[in-house]
């Protein structure tokens, strides 16, 4: 069983000097999972680049909710195509390897 860092969603507000509501509007659009235990939220660790990139588009580039819940939804398109390309580039050179020691 794999043991998962957390930090405090508050103390993430701090740190990156964002509006609490944010991370709120974030959950709404299911672009953010917090866990809550004793009434505190927590994000966890593998989820801070994702959202370190959607605090930047909101707060640098000035993307609303709507489009951030676009660019995101592509870019985990993109994200499985990429994987998917490189699974199958391995199986052609599989493949590939293969035919030339029939020869």
């Amino acid at each position: 069983m794999q043991h998962e860092e957390f930090i405090i969603d508050e103390e993430f507000c701090a740190s990156h000097k964002i509006e609490f509501s944010f991370l709120s509007s974030l959950m709404e659009f299911g672009l953010l999972e917090v866990t809550i235990i004793e009434d505190k939220g927590f994000i966890a660790e593998s989820q801070l680049p994702k959202l370190e990139k959607l605090v930047r588009l909101y707060y640098d580039l000035n993307i609303n909710l709507e489009g951030i819940d676009v660019i995101a939804n592509l870019l985990d398109r993109l994200s499985k195509l990429n994987d998917e390309n490189s699974m199958l580039k391995s199986r052609l050179q599989l493949y590939e390897g293969n035919e030339f020691e029939n020869f």
